[in-house]
């Protein structure tokens, strides 16, 4: 008896979440190749062996359909920022924790480049996800170190130097097109960040975990 071969996986019939996952991935593959504003359904739905009105469906919008894409293929972000118990640790995890994230979405790392300072609403959407890590996300480890007599609480810290760590990690990946090390990190924190901070009369100091 003569074996058929499967069928493509393009005309194979696919539903939920295996065709979901089939559409993320083409919708990937396209982002990675001409970038955000070159982006089109039709090229999406070739790529995934599908039609139009099927991405349509899903994902109304290109914004939405780029936006689940970049959450199919890299993790979520935690929901705050990490806590050692010292501020030195906690500023060294949070930017491990940028490092981290950069390196998960390498393959779009040019695309997200781009967009940054554009008036698209990807850019206005990346621009809100920074505000996590880069300002938000250190004010509170600050308001913590605050709490634990690390620093003066009554000193006002700028924007511009709460959120020098990241913003310094994060010039090193898209402007210097490099990767930071442990010892970068550590130089960011260690040499240009902490001897700005207004010394608290208590606490642990600024010395914690590593």
């Amino acid at each position: 008896m003569r074996q058929t071969s499967p069928e493509p996986a393009a005309r194979r019939r696919r539903r939920g979440a295996e065709l979901e996952a089939a559409l993320l991935e083409a919708a990937w593959d396209e982002l990675t190749a001409v970038g955000y504003e070159e982006l089109t359904y039709e090229a999406v739905a070739a790529r995934a062996g599908t039609s139009r009105p099927v991405l349509y469906r899903r994902w109304p919008t290109k914004r939405e359909l780029v936006l689940a894409a970049l959450g199919h293929r890299a993790p979520p972000l935690p929901d705050g920022p990490p806590d050692t118990g010292a501020l030195r640790g906690d500023v060294l995890a949070l930017l491990r924790l940028v490092v981290r994230r950069m390196a998960e979405l390498a393959p779009v790392r040019q695309v997200l480049a781009a967009e940054q300072g554009r008036n698209t609403d990807l850019a206005a959407y990346l621009a809100g996800r920074n505000r996590g890590p880069g300002g938000d996300w250190m004010r509170t480890v600050l308001d913590r170190a605050a709490r634990r007599g690390e620093i003066d609480p009554a000193v006002p810290l700028p924007d511009r130097l709460v959120t020098l760590p990241v913003a310094l990690t994060v010039h090193d990946l898209f402007l210097a097109h490099r990767t930071p090390d442990e010892a970068d990190l550590e130089e960011i924190v260690d040499v240009l960040f902490l001897p700005l901070l207004p010394r608290g009369g208590g606490g642990s100091g600024s010395g914690g975990g590593g």
